[in-house]
């Protein structure tokens, strides 16, 4: 697509850097550089004032990832493209899931964000399809987030880290840039899960797993 839209050598592409390292690689396969933006710390997705602050005079196009079904800003990043002549483009995660099953997911995220101690759970929002229930672990950074999703998983609960390691601090992409939402992202959140095939007991095992762990963390909000 952006080949086809003209974009290519000289050109520069702002991209977000937390996670979709595949974004990066399709810019700099049409020999343009992607250049990274921070983004928003509640959905995840790039933060539009942040795509203006790394605007300049080659800045051809935006892409913008949707994270965790949550969707991006997409009027404020259209309005950015219109004022700077921007080609705005989106890259989704995941198919749109059934609307029974995002009701089902949202059903479990409301029971965890009810019942969770120790973890900062995830903002609602119109559009959230909980394609990933995203918590922050408090504390001092990544130790205490891997310590914690650790032992999560030795009581029985699956528990991934989204974004192991941002864009920009892979070798074939590393930038001296200040993302700090973005390392703060990196560093803390850790996926739980929300799957419609989860039973009542699946959930509570989740809830007491995490409870059991979260009162040992200092908070950091």
């Amino acid at each position: 697509m952006l080949r086809a839209a003209g974009v290519g050598a000289g050109d520069e592409v702002v991209v977000p850097a937390f996670g979709n390292v595949e974004v990066a690689q399709a810019v700099a396969s049409v020999g343009a550089l992607p250049v990274f933006a921070d983004i928003d710390p509640v959905t995840y997705c790039v933060e539009p004032s942040a795509v203006e602050a790394v605007v300049g005079p080659r800045t051809a196009a935006l892409v913008a990832v949707h994270r965790f079904g949550r969707p991006a800003d997409m009027a404020r990043l259209h309005e950015l493209g219109q004022r700077h002549g921007l080609l705005v483009l989106q890259h989704g995660e995941q198919p749109e899931a059934a609307r029974d099953e995002i009701a089902q997911r949202r059903q479990r995220a409301g029971y965890l964000d009810a019942r969770l101690r120790g973890v900062r759970t995830p903002e609602g929002g119109d559009g959230h399809t909980y394609q990933q229930y995203v918590v922050r672990v408090p504390g001092n950074g990544r130790p205490d987030r891997d310590a914690f999703a650790r032992a999560v998983r030795a009581r029985g609960v699956d528990c991934r880290v989204p974004v192991k390691t941002p864009v920009h601090r892979l070798p074939e992409f590393r930038r001296c840039v200040a993302l700090p939402e973005t390392e703060r992202a990196a560093d803390e959140t850790l996926a739980l899960p929300v799957d419609a095939s989860l039973t009542r007991r699946d959930m509570q095992r989740i809830v007491a797993a995490c409870n059991a762990l979260g009162g040992l963390l200092q908070p950091a909000f």
